[in-house]
């Protein structure tokens, strides 16, 4: 089984303070998007790899046999530029989709994830998460505690997420795409069933410059 995968890659990097595109600050002697499109590669279960670029920038994302797809103003406009490329030649079951941001993800996680979602009929999609382990509170008016939840309850949300396509098509063409910051939320908005895979620790966010210096901590430990 083969599937394609889409790294959203069309971030401006503001908060890394990237003076250029998020995916192209360099992270151990590489862009930050190629670690993701290496790990896709040694995917068993991946068979074809999209970029979202930021618009007139596809010429500086050179890492081989991706193919570039130009992004949109939010996220979940970039996502829904990939996936009409992706679907252009039909429709492929099921979809990957990744942010460049967390460079350290696994091909086994890739794997994993591909399967359990084709293996289980009643999910719509299968995103990768984290259980939460601070305290988390809500705050009501003027800051104040309301309620301080379960975090036996919580997950923090990740990439990879795995789509049925047809699904995710729904979503994004019914969805608030400019408000969106997980397409797994767009498929619960259209009353999807999204299940979780638990992700490694080490699949970290590239946010800020010291996410970089972490990143390439956890690169140097693995060689």
């Amino acid at each position: 089984m083969g599937v394609p995968a889409l790294i959203v890659a069309a971030g401006s990097g503001q908060r890394l303070g990237a003076g250029g595109p998020k995916a192209l600050v360099e992270l151990a002697g590489r862009p930050l998007y190629a670690w993701s499109v290496d790990a896709f590669r040694r995917a068993t279960h991946i068979d074809r790899i999209f970029v979202a670029v930021p618009p007139g920038q596809a010429g500086l994302f050179t890492e081989p046999g991706i193919v570039t797809v130009e992004g949109g103003e939010t996220r979940s406009h970039s996502v829904a530029n990939g996936l009409a490329a992706i679907t252009a030649e039909g429709d492929p079951g099921l979809v990957v989709v990744h942010d460049a941001a967390r460079p350290l993800v696994s091909p086994a996680l890739i794997d994993a994830a591909v399967i359990g979602l084709d293996s289980d009929s009643g999910l719509h999609a299968l995103i990768a998460a984290a259980p939460v382990t601070d305290t988390v509170k809500r705050l009501g008016e003027e800051g104040v505690v309301a309620e301080t939840l379960d975090r036996s309850q919580l997950v923090a949300v990740q990439t990879p997420q795995v789509f049925r396509v047809e699904m995710l098509q729904r979503a994004i063409e019914a969805g608030d795409l400019a408000a969106a910051t997980d397409d797994a939320a767009l498929v619960e908005a259209v009353g999807g069933s999204v299940g979780v895979i638990e992700s490694p620790s080490g699949n970290i966010k590239v946010t800020v410059p010291g996410d970089l210096e972490l990143a390439a901590h956890f690169l140097e430990g693995s060689r």
